[in-house]
């Protein structure tokens, strides 16, 4: 029987994590994945497994001790995993796992490759979410992937690279800036490979750790595209091969996929919000094809880096779901980036050429033009129908949203839905709370969404960032209700920021006084949002909100002042007339 060193494995981005428990002792016999010790960093706790059964021979660390990666744990004289099972060694008992309200018949005869009481399908931030919860809770949890590693689109080619390449083109912006403040610097040259680069290791930095928190939870992963067989199994067509997965629960996290347009023809210069994020040049001319969020965004870093944009929208206005004042602010500073914006249009063809795409328009603006590149960003659509839940007795609807109760249960009692796939909006952060419910209620917790409200953010220079009931729908809707607004050109740290050309607004109902939205447009709406959005789940009224203290000088004091504004209390501007 060989000896081993039994070290620290990847754990992704910790370094000297302290060891606060050693879980085994000199003699004990251990099977493989057992735990050997326990660490803590200031983010995570987590145990290391045992790469092999055998007999621990001598112990390397000790409670106290930092360790990182490759750091050695003890010695182990490696046997048969039959023969250290039979001497188990005296590990602390675990916690027994929550029976699943539809466990496995394990007397039936199954083909399947694996088993397990809960399979994920689909590994965007839902879906590990959903996965992760499901095995802190003690169920055996299986992921199914199309990409070679976790994050789905929002990691992999959505939220994470995009943002990523915004945070670099508001630095440079802001670099630009500088000179108004007497601080000047050269026109910045851009090494797109090296900007490529730093948007994958950005990438790269999460999904690795994500790989690292499946591992330690114990959760399986398979890659490949997973589609229903039955109420009970899923067949995923992985590199190796096709497996089978028999689950006692299924949570679908399936996502969605960038719309088409079918009038467009196959040329490697239109491209959608993953073609764009490649980033393989820095084109003269662009069209933004649909004035979403998306669209903008992406429009916003190809602008910075030199190309000057165009934007047509068949509706009336752009970023719609948004206050239209919040979205007139945000194109006020934003004029300098477009040549044109072309709203109730239409895109009838495209005819490439060498010299470009030439687009032609239908509506208020037929001038044909001629691009470099078009990116199509006319929204996404949800991939119920391309996941064979029919066969699983999974009711899709037309437009392939599966719908589902609070639990986010399917009309199948043990498969559940979340994310994109279930209905609008298409957010991450809303999918991340629809996971948790969906695990929880599959251990058999009593867990429900009752989320009052979502907040959006469109993640462009200014931000704007928006949550609950908006003006505009009050007013469509006849809700009485009174708003307050709070300009930033009365704000010391947005004045100070060089960043005043925002404003908070916020909704209260007429009658009670309590905030039902608010919106925001500036620099760091996205983080600001999050006030907002906790005082409406909370049921706070304008005097709660006003009576908080913010710090000074703040952009959160204008959450604040816009509260004392509606009680005619904020002494930072005049008081509105009374009416």
């Amino acid at each position: 029987m060989a000896g081993a060193e039994v070290r620290v494995p990847d754990i992704g981005d910790f370094k000297e994590v302290e060891v606060i428990e050693v879980l085994v002792k000199p003699g004990d016999a251990v099977t493989k994945e057992q735990s050997l010790i326990t660490l803590e960093s200031d983010k995570a706790t987590m145990e290391i497994p045992s790469p092999q059964a055998g007999v621990v021979k001598a112990l390397r660390v000790k409670v106290g001790d930092k360790v990182s990666k490759g750091s050695t744990i003890l010695e182990l004289e490696a046997q048969e995993e039959s023969a250290a099972a039979a001497a188990p060694s005296k590990e602390k008992p675990k916690a027994t796992p929550p029976a699943s309200p539809s466990p496995l018949d394990r007397g039936a005869e199954s083909a399947a490759d694996v088993e397990c009481d809960v399979v994920v399908l689909g590994a965007g931030p839902g879906g590990y979410s959903a996965a992760f919860r499901a095995a802190d809770l003690g169920l055996r949890t299986v992921i199914v992937e199309r990409y070679p590693v976790l994050g789905g689109v929002c990691l992999n080619v959505g939220c994470i690279p995009s943002k990523a390449l915004l945070h670099t083109a508001a630095v440079i912006d802001a670099a630009r800036g500088l000179a108004e403040h007497g601080v000047s610097f050269g026109e910045p040259k851009v090494d797109l490979a090296k900007l490529r680069a730093f948007k994958d290791k950005v990438v790269g930095k999460l999904t690795g750790g994500l790989a690292t928190m499946a591992k330690l939870r114990k959760v399986t992963v398979l890659t490949g595209k997973g589609t229903f067989v039955d109420p009970h199994h899923i067949a995923v067509e992985t590199k190796e091969g096709r497996k089978t997965v028999r689950f006692a629960n299924a949570i679908i996290a399936a996502g969605s996929q960038a719309a088409k347009l079918p009038l467009l023809p196959e040329d490697p210069r239109i491209v959608d919000s993953t073609g764009a994020l490649e980033l393989k040049s820095i084109p003269k001319k662009m069209l933004v094809v649909g004035g979403g969020i998306i669209g903008l965004e992406m429009g916003t870093v190809y602008s910075t880096l030199g190309t000057r944009l165009d934007v047509v929208e068949m509706m009336d206005g752009l970023m719609l779901g948004a206050d239209r004042d919040l979205v007139a602010a945000w194109q006020k500073a934003n004029a300098r980036r477009f040549d044109n914006v072309m709203l109730k249009t239409r895109t009838t063809k495209v005819e490439p050429s060498p010299q470009g795409l030439k687009v032609h328009f239908d509506g208020e603006h037929k001038e044909a033009r001629t691009y470099d590149l078009v990116l199509v960003s006319v929204g996404r659509a949800p991939n119920g129908k391309a996941i064979g839940a029919e066969k699983a007795g999974v009711a899709v609807t037309e437009r392939g949203f599966i719908e589902t109760d609070s639990q986010m249960r399917t009309n199948v009692p043990h498969i559940f839905a979340i994310g994109d796939i279930t209905r609008n909006p298409m957010l991450a952060h809303k999918a991340v709370h629809e996971g948790h419910v969906a695990a929880e209620a599959a251990a058999g917790q009593k867990s429900h969404f009752d989320a009052r409200v979502i907040p959006s953010v469109a993640y462009t220079d200014p931000e704007i960032a928006w949550v609950g009931l908006t003006e505009d729908e009050a007013k469509k809707a006849g809700t009485k209700v009174e708003v307050a607004k709070f300009p930033w050109s009365a704000s010391g740290r947005a004045i100070a920021n060089a960043r005043d050309e925002g404003f908070t607004k916020l909704v209260f109902d007429a009658e009670t006084h309590r905030v039902v939205g608010g919106g925001i447009v500036g620099a760091g709406a996205d983080d600001l949002i999050a006030e907002v959005a906790l005082a409406i789940e909370m049921g706070a009224d304008a005097v709660d909100i006003g009576k908080t203290i913010h710090p000074h000088p703040t952009l959160s004091e204008s959450v604040g002042f816009a509260a004392e504004v509606h009680e005619g209390a904020c002494t930072e501007v005049l008081p509105r007339r009374k009416r």
